[in-house]
């Protein structure tokens, strides 16, 4: 325990507050200036702002030379109402802290306080407060940033909270452990035609009601062998709401998943292989796109012996448990700066899943959280 009561009394309040006012992906100015301020009273060595959007990063420095290591967590809320009767509920309607990252930027400040008191005697230690991660476009940004060149890691670590673990277990593998994914938005472009007459028109009926069941039967493997691949359909519409008119143009709306980005360049080449011959053979002008992006994360040995060691140096339990996971995560972007893991922290086994409206983070996990990364700071680089 490095945390005073008054420490974690505070820690709470800051998680509660940062709660209260959810900000979604791309808009988390107010958090990132809540987080700003609650930094800035430990004195970091420097604060950087604006990365990507509106990411914070805070750097504590050693006085000898030695590697940098980033330690990251996200600001951003999901855009799904709160059912809660909890006091620090969220004051924003259809917005709310439904995945933890309240809790996890909770978690980096009490790293703040920890390093506020012992700093790393050689290298740096990046605390990197990451934007819009629920889209998939944060870590990508922040990494594109010229500002982020000063700060490159050499090892980069994160956790996310995961309902259904032990409270307090971690699971932790060295490999793949999120997916790939993307969102595929496909517009189908015909005619409209008068309902009583739909023969002068070119509806997209038939090419949806063929391609929803195609595209998911473009599904390979079992999870989570190499070759895995799911495509969810989750959201199609087809012409104008009204009786008088044949159909003209509609959307299918899909999110791909593979274990690894090579499988997901293959999966991507079939679907696009599939809706092009279905649009043709409809006579429907063609256009799709993807959204929300997220490369497979995968933990590097060296970044995961590092947390292993913390996690036995801690007596905190872990094993391999529930990885991979087919969620995915943009924190394996990071990989490119060099070695990198991400462990997952039990929330609770009854506790309600990520992105439920009734989810909020066990507050018990951030003295924990904060002590494991500490832990690995003074291994790898010793505090004074």
């Amino acid at each position: 325990m490095f945390l005073t009561d008054r420490d974690l009394v505070e820690l709470v309040a800051f998680r509660h507050d940062l709660h209260r006012h959810p900000e979604i992906s791309g808009e988390e100015r107010q958090t990132a200036a809540r987080v700003q301020a609650h930094l800035a009273a430990l004195k970091p060595d420097r604060i950087i702002t604006g990365l990507g959007g509106h990411g914070v990063a805070a750097v504590f420095s050693g006085t000898t030379p030695g590697p940098t290591l980033l330690f990251r967590c996200e600001l951003d809320a999901l855009p799904i109402p709160e059912i809660s009767d909890a006091p620090h509920r969220s004051d924003i309607p259809g917005k709310g802290h439904l995945c933890g990252h309240d809790g996890h930027m909770a978690i980096m400040a009490a790293l703040a306080r920890g390093l506020a008191r012992r700093r790393p005697v050689r290298g740096r230690v990046v605390l990197m407060f990451q934007p819009a991660e629920e889209t998939g476009a944060g870590a990508a940004a922040v990494l594109a940033d010229p500002a982020f060149t000063d700060i490159r890691p050499d090892l980069s670590f994160s956790l996310h909270n995961l309902p259904g673990l032990p409270l307090g277990h971690v699971a932790l593998a060295s490999g793949p452990v999120n997916c790939a994914s993307r969102g595929l938005r496909v517009i189908l472009d015909g005619k409209t035609a008068h309902a009583s007459m739909p023969e002068t028109g070119i509806s997209p009926m038939h090419a949806v009601s063929r391609l929803m069941p195609q595209l998911t039967d473009l599904a390979r493997g079992n999870f989570p062998s190499a070759d895995f691949a799911m495509v969810t359909l989750t959201h199609a519409v087809l012409g104008e709401p009204a009786f008088g008119i044949a159909p003209g143009r509609a959307e299918v709306w899909a999110t791909l998943r593979t274990l690894t980005d090579a499988g997901m360049a293959d999966l991507c080449a079939r679907a696009e292989a599939l809706i092009s011959e279905t649009a043709a053979q409809e006579r429907l002008a063609l256009s799709f796109r993807y959204e929300d992006i997220f490369h497979h994360c995968e933990n590097a040995p060296e970044a995961v012996a590092h947390l292993s060691q913390a996690l036995a140096e801690e007596d905190i339990s872990h094993d391999e448990a529930g990885l991979p996971m087919r969620a995915s995560e943009d924190f394996g972007r990071f990989a490119v700066c060099g070695p990198s893991a991400m462990l997952f922290l039990g929330s609770g086994e009854a506790h309600p899943a990520l992105h439920n409206p009734d989810y909020d983070f066990p507050d018990v996990l951030i003295e924990q959280g904060a002590r494991i990364f500490l832990r690995v700071i003074d291994n790898v680089l010793e505090l004074s």
